[in-house]
């Protein structure tokens, strides 16, 4: 699955039934995992985000993202959010990635995690640019333990080149 697709999907208090917002963005660790979501409705001004952080999440699929009750919404200082998926500060999205001996293998479009196994972000969707994504097709790199997210961009181990493949293919394989 892809965090683009889940933005925007309605979060359901299964106690009451109820809708309780929307997706609005993700919050991300440096160990490549997804902590939690953002749900719509900060103010434009506000320093702090109601979020879900990931263990109260019950079930989450196409259509909406379920928790037991509303006491997983809770309220998060926006400076405590280290790293977010599409939006704020410090974004995953657009970000460069490179390799260490600095060649720039394009930019993040979007993130790939596996519903079987949990939070770990398995690998990122990279953008080389629109006419080479229509003529080639975006690319995936699998995530590992040492590539970093820095301020600027995304640092990768040097043999990343070689590692892109088309995101035709599947995550697994």
């Amino acid at each position: 699955m892809k965090l683009q697709e889940m933005i925007g999907l309605s979060v359901f208090d299964v106690e009451a039934g109820k809708e309780i917002g929307k997706v609005y963005d993700f919050m991300l660790s440096p160990d490549w995992k997804i902590q939690g979501l953002e749900l719509e409705g900060k103010g434009l001004f506000s320093r702090s985000a109601k979020v879900v952080d990931w263990g109260d999440i019950i079930a989450y699929g196409e259509d909406a993202v379920m928790v037991h009750n509303q006491q997983a919404v809770h309220k998060l200082k926006a400076d405590n959010i280290q790293f977010t998926y599409s939006l704020g500060k410090n974004k995953l999205k657009d970000l460069p990635v490179l390799t260490k001996e600095g060649v720039r293998l394009g930019v993040i479009s979007d993130v790939y995690f596996d519903q079987e196994m949990g939070n770990t972000i398995l690998s990122l969707e990279i953008s080389d640019g629109f006419v080479t994504d229509l003529m080639e097709g975006r690319k995936w790199l699998p995530c590992t333990s040492d590539m970093a997210i820095g301020e600027n961009a995304v640092m990768v181990p040097s043999m990343s080149e070689e590692r892109l493949l088309n995101a035709t293919h599947s995550v697994n394989g």
